[in-house]
């Protein structure tokens, strides 16, 4: 074969159209917004639309979503939405895009679609979207895919993994995992059709890595009943469990422990009193809705026959919990002989509101239970022994680890390839970075090769704005939040350039104006300097910011904002 062939055989398999293309658009360095795009002969499969909260540094933002242009700009292609359960970082971002134009078929089990059908009234988006009740032993025909389903453990009743059956091979999804000889629900994780699977041949594996870094097997459920049993059976008052709304197994465990120790159930929360709700109505808790205290009851029964459920786990603001914490709760007042138990483990970066709520707590009189202080949480989420069982299982050929940040992506790598994998059918991949499937060297076997980078960044939600703050909008909010900013105004004669008023300068964040007087009029002088000569208003509003910045961080080591305003007259 001559070097010109050689050349054209190597162009045309670099070229060669994928069997299969797999597109994370969300979850893959980052704790939240799960989004992965299956792609097979044009067609779109989604898994997961999730959401993130904003971090510390996301000033003013209420959530962030992932960047869905690349499912946008081929809404038509859209086969179907899969949602794995109901957690907000896998649905929370649906009914913005249903908002934006995406009009799919959405399947979900029961309780994930009644969380969903919340959401959608509340934006008057429910008549927009063709929803689909499933289970795990259901199968679907959206060619080129077909996807089936496996009940899993976690947090959530009713999760479920997904495989699915490509043009390229079967693709294993298994969202948020963890395995349990003794889930909550009393359904463990179906280990069975994931081995089946694994007999059959598995061509990816996309498997969670939240707790890449913790050794061993996440601890069963039953150890945090067991804590329960102990509050309640020594706990003189009532007892107050916050957490995550959506953990309707935590719910349901509170409620056995309660009939058991003779106490009746309450529940205080928005976000909980809604997802309660609907578990009752869907036969998700055993409970009737007539048998949850009122808010009265809850207050005036005696504290050895009340429980209670509250949101508010993470010290989240406007919570349940936080509201009773600082003793602003409308309905409910702590009081001596409570015990309070948070059942989660604070989310990185969530630290300080989550402390500030402990010592809230202890400030007004009662008893607080945390995780350093007990076995008041067990994650949803599998660790370093579950994962190397999922492995064990499925045996896939290739392997992305998925949902987590980069250092939980690369170790859940290390761990698949001491398991047998080799390196590279491993792929450390973030958003927008795709992997290809497809026989690229006429070999007659499947291969896989990093694809194309797209953009998949955040997409920031403030009020009803969405996408609408960028970059440079929040790097000006830190800047006012940490250094303040000053306003300098200015009226100048339009003929001859003459300063007619000021400069005046008001400033809030920088100084106090009132104890820094002389510091304010200094200011207006060095302004004033500058203002010599006739000018456009552009130059001589550069002109301000700069003798304003010179002077700020010449006398007090500070960058505020300027906002110069020059008006002619």
């Amino acid at each position: 074969m001559t070097t010109q062939e050689l050349i054209q055989e190597s162009t045309a398999a670099a070229q060669a159209a994928p069997l299969l293309r797999v597109v994370p658009l969300g979850g893959l360095g980052e704790i939240g917004k799960n989004m992965m795009v299956l792609e097979s002969d044009g067609s779109l499969l989604i898994i997961d639309a999730g959401l993130m909260f904003p971090t510390s540094e996301m000033h003013g933002i209420d959530i962030v979503i992932p960047d869905a242009s690349y499912v946008m700009e081929r809404m038509d292609k859209v086969r179907g939405i899969v949602l794995t359960h109901g957690h907000e970082d896998h649905i929370g971002a649906l009914p913005y895009f249903i908002e934006q134009g995406l009009r799919a078929p959405v399947y979900a089990t029961a309780l994930t679609q009644g969380l969903l059908e919340v959401k959608l009234r509340e934006q008057k988006l429910i008549n927009e979207v063709d929803l689909h009740t499933i289970t795990a032993d259901d199968v679907l025909d959206l060619s080129p895919f077909t996807v089936e389903f496996f009940h899993t453990t976690h947090s959530f009743p009713d999760s479920v993994g997904v495989a699915v059956k490509t043009p390229a091979g079967r693709v294993i999804a298994t969202s948020d995992y963890r395995f349990d000889p003794t889930p909550a629900d009393g359904r463990p994780t179906e280990e069975h059709k994931l081995k089946k699977w694994g007999d059959e041949g598995v061509l990816l594996l996309l498997a969670d890595s939240t707790n890449a870094e913790r050794k061993g097997s996440t601890a069963s459920e039953a150890t945090v009943e067991q804590m329960l049993e102990e509050v309640m059976s020594q706990a003189e008052g009532r007892v107050l469990m916050a957490t995550f709304a959506s953990n309707l197994g935590r719910v349901q465990q509170m409620i056995n422990v309660a009939r058991r120790h003779g106490r009746r159930l309450g529940v205080v929360g928005r976000s909980m009193v809604n997802n309660v709700r609907i578990a009752i109505k869907l036969g998700y808790l055993d409970i009737k809705e007539d048998d949850l205290l009122t808010a009265g009851e809850m207050e005036s029964l005696p504290g050895r026959e009340v429980a209670i459920v509250a949101t508010g786990s993470q010290g989240e603001p406007t919570s349940a919990m936080v509201r009773m914490s600082m003793g602003e709760h409308r309905q409910l007042t702590l009081r001596e002989g409570d015990t309070v138990i948070l059942s989660a483990v604070p989310i990185p970066g969530n630290e300080e509101l989550f402390n500030r709520t402990v010592d809230n707590l202890f400030r007004q009189g009662v008893n607080v239970l945390y995780h350093e202080l007990g076995n008041v949480h067990v994650s949803g989420h599998g660790g370093q022994d579950d994962y190397w069982h999922m492995l064990d299982l499925t045996r896939p050929k290739y392997f992305i680890p998925v949902h987590g940040e980069y250092r939980h992506l690369v170790l859940h790598a290390r761990l698949a390839e001491r398991w047998g994998l080799p390196k590279d059918h491993i792929f450390v991949i973030e958003d927008g970075e795709t992997v290809e499937f497809g026989d690229f060297s006429d070999s007659g076997e499947i291969e896989a090769r990093r694809g194309e980078k797209l953009e998949a960044g955040h997409v920031y939600v403030d009020g009803l704005g969405v996408g609408d703050i960028g970059n440079v909008v929040l790097r000006d909010r830190r800047q006012l939040s940490q250094e303040g900013f000053i306003v300098c105004i200015v009226a100048i004669d339009e003929f001859d350039g003459e300063i007619i008023y000021g400069p005046e300068i008001v400033s809030r964040g920088f100084v106090y104006m009132r104890e820094q007087e002389d510091l304010i009029r200094r200011a207006e002088e060095a302004v004033s300097k500058v203002l010599k000569k006739k000018a456009p208003i552009a130059v001589l509003e550069n002109k301000i910011k700069d003798a304003l910045g010179a002077f700020a961080a010449r006398e007090i080591g500070r960058r505020p904002m300027i906002l110069p305003i020059v008006i002619e007259v």
